[in-house]
């Protein structure tokens, strides 16, 4: 009874390998273009440790992805646009309902396109400091003023 031959360990394994076809390289969310929304990134990913999808409005159609970072704080980190509420015209995400609008316009830049239904655009606009302080931000204080003078009342 003739035994068979056997192969050592090192070459069954490179045997192992070459029969095995290779995987395709996972690509990045938005990538190919096939989604259903576009991905606009204001913050890299590698700020953050988890992330959380929130609709924003009517589900489907809005979506902010949250981070959360080492130290605990949340931050947006990209917006989700269905293909529903914008489209892409000569390289630029333009927004065909008001709240497809009010997310590229809260943007502190225009999305700039990656590749595929991936874009980039920086977190919110820098207001000048010749600007300051906003209108909102005299809500605030006054705001603020009011509750610390009512709790004085209090006491």
């Amino acid at each position: 009874m003739a035994m068979a031959k056997r192969h050592s360990p090192r070459k069954t394994l490179t045997a192992a390998k070459l029969a095995k076809p290779k995987r395709s390289i996972r690509r990045k969310p938005g990538a190919s273009g096939k989604g259903a929304f576009f991905h606009i990134e204001v913050r890299p990913k590698i700020e953050f440790v988890t992330f959380r999808n929130q609709d924003v409005g009517a589900r489907g159609g809005i979506e902010r992805v949250a981070g959360r970072r080492e130290n605990g704080s949340w931050d947006t980190q990209k917006w989700l646009v269905s293909k529903a509420l914008a489209h892409v015209e000569d390289g630029s995400l333009v927004a065909d309902t008001s709240a497809a609008r009010k997310v590229l316009d809260m943007l502190g830049s225009r999305p700039r396109h990656l590749g595929g239904d991936r874009f980039k655009a920086k977190p919110r606009p820098d207001i000048p400091e010749s600007d300051k302080p906003t209108l909102a931000q005299k809500r605030a204080w006054e705001r603020n003023i009011k509750k610390a003078q009512a709790a004085r009342r209090v006491r």
